[in-house]
């Protein structure tokens, strides 16, 4: 039999999961392939040589033999282990999201393009920066302009004029904005001025501009919900890291609380 085919690649871990009594299966995302499941011998082994440089959220170079049914890896490196972001729960939480995100939305036929680097940047900056669900917005808006699903913010999806700032409703169903009119006749959320404009910033403007913007608790909220919802609605599916996400956030809160209270008597 002619010997398999090896190839090398970078890519960025998405997830694992089991394969027998020793193996795992890993889903890459790798620029020049897209999303990639490859079959990882022995990973789950205790001396595996493999398993510190498969874990999820990953960057990582390559070599693997083409196989039957999956291809194999036979070398790993990883070239960004990305320690901060794993060691922290609430950066580890954003990037399970993202990097649900990015398997949700690819696949082995789809076009790269400019998305390997745009996750790359993203997990570098939930590695190192503060700041965290702002991150998230900003690959969110970006991930559904590079996939085709831009909302629409200067005029109203049902009668295209022109929108203003003020009561206005968010209908991800429909892709866009509905006017003051048009929202009585179709469902969407309320959209505050402030959020809108917000929400076109995120559309055309590099992420270190969108982070001199100062974005209150109430806004930051408001717009984790268009845009999740905006998400969910190109899936046609819930992302089950966004649980995760909110389950972070309150255990949190609940801990500042907590710490904040009256001291107890003795």
């Amino acid at each position: 039999m002619p010997p398999p085919h090896v190839y090398r690649t970078e890519g960025v871990v998405l997830r694992q999961r089991r394969l027998g009594d020793a193996d795992k299966i890993c889903v890459l995302f790798t620029p020049r392939l897209g999303r990639i499941e490859v079959v990882a011998k022995g990973l789950r082994r205790p001396r595996s040589k493999l398993a510190g440089h498969l874990e999820p959220l990953t960057r990582t170079s390559l070599v693997i033999a083409t196989g039957r049914n999956l291809d194999i890896v036979t070398q790993a490196e990883a070239i960004q282990p990305f320690a901060d972001l794993h060691d922290d729960v609430d950066r580890l939480s954003r990037g399970l999201y993202i990097a649900e995100l990015v398997d949700r939305f690819t696949d082995s036929t789809t076009d790269v393009g400019g998305l390997y680097p745009l996750f790359l940047e993203a997990l570098v900056r939930l590695d190192r920066q503060d700041g965290l669900d702002l991150v998230v917005r900003w690959f969110e808006m970006r991930l559904l302009i590079d996939q085709g699903y831009q909302p629409q913010l200067h005029l109203c999806i049902q009668c295209e004029s022109a929108l203003q700032e003020h009561d206005n409703a968010f209908a991800p169903l429909l892709g866009g904005v509905l006017c003051p009119n048009c929202r009585l006749e179709q469902p969407g959320r309320p959209l505050s001025g402030t959020a809108l404009k917000l929400l076109r910033f995120l559309q055309t403007a590099s992420y270190n501009d969108v982070a001199r913007v100062r974005i209150d608790d109430s806004l930051g909220s408001e717009i984790e919900t268009h845009l999740r919802d905006c998400v969910e609605v190109a899936l046609d599916q819930e992302v089950k890291a966004a649980g995760f996400v909110d389950d972070v956030r309150a255990t949190r809160r609940a801990s500042a609380g907590s710490q904040s209270g009256p001291p107890r008597g003795k």
